[in-house]
């Protein structure tokens, strides 16, 4: 991912904490010759090892994870908040522009046995679940529902790089009032997400 220097965000804390909490990613690989992307639930977690991995499944049906084996290599994307910044915000005259978080995830993939898998579901339901006034367990779900693993496809990726995009206005800071303002007042949550993060940043 190109990345200009100054919006470069090389604090893994920071984006590990940013991958738990925008876990829906896009996983991207070559399947039949051409690019290939699922939008799926993708969890930072780690390995017997202490290191980085991603976990996640696919559905049995998607042709993406026959792929797999022969072009292991894999991007993952996620993305956070973004949000169109109007040059009527800056104190001197410049073009329009876009902020936007975003972080690309490269690593080698492997499936998972059943096993496996069946623990990436208890960990992916539990997370989720327990905000819910009734929570779901996969423990208490009958033998005739789980049967239902039989149809996804688990992996894991051992990743090799992360790249991270944290673009917040870094270059003008003299504007970041005015333009943290201006993103407040609309009402695209995006766009207050952008004004908290640049408030985060200063």
């Amino acid at each position: 991912m190109y990345t200009p220097s100054h919006y470069k965000n090389e604090n893994l804390d920071e984006v590990r904490d940013f991958l738990k909490q925008n876990s829906f990613g896009i996983l991207v690989n070559q399947t039949d010759g051409r690019p290939w992307a699922t939008h799926i639930p993708l969890e930072l977690d780690r390995d017997d090892k202490g290191m980085d991995i991603l976990v996640g499944h696919i559905a049995k049906a998607n042709p993406q994870w026959k792929s797999f084996v022969e072009n292991e290599e894999v991007l993952a994307i996620f993305n956070g908040p973004h949000s169109y910044v109007s040059s009527s915000w800056y104190k001197q005259e410049e073009v329009p522009t876009w902020n936007y978080i975003a972080v690309h995830v490269y690593g080698k993939i492997q499936i998972l046995n059943e096993g496996a898998v069946l623990d990436s579901l208890h960990k992916l339901v539990d997370k989720y679940e327990k905000e819910s006034t009734n929570p779901v367990s996969i423990h208490n779900l009958s033998h005739k529902t789980m049967r239902q693993i039989k149809g996804i496809v688990g992996f894991q990726i051992n990743i090799s790089d992360i790249q991270a995009t944290y673009k917040l206005s870094q270059t003008r800071p003299e504007d970041h009032p005015k333009i943290m303002g201006e993103l407040l007042k609309t009402k695209n949550p995006g766009s207050h997400g952008i004004a908290i993060r640049i408030k985060q940043k200063k």
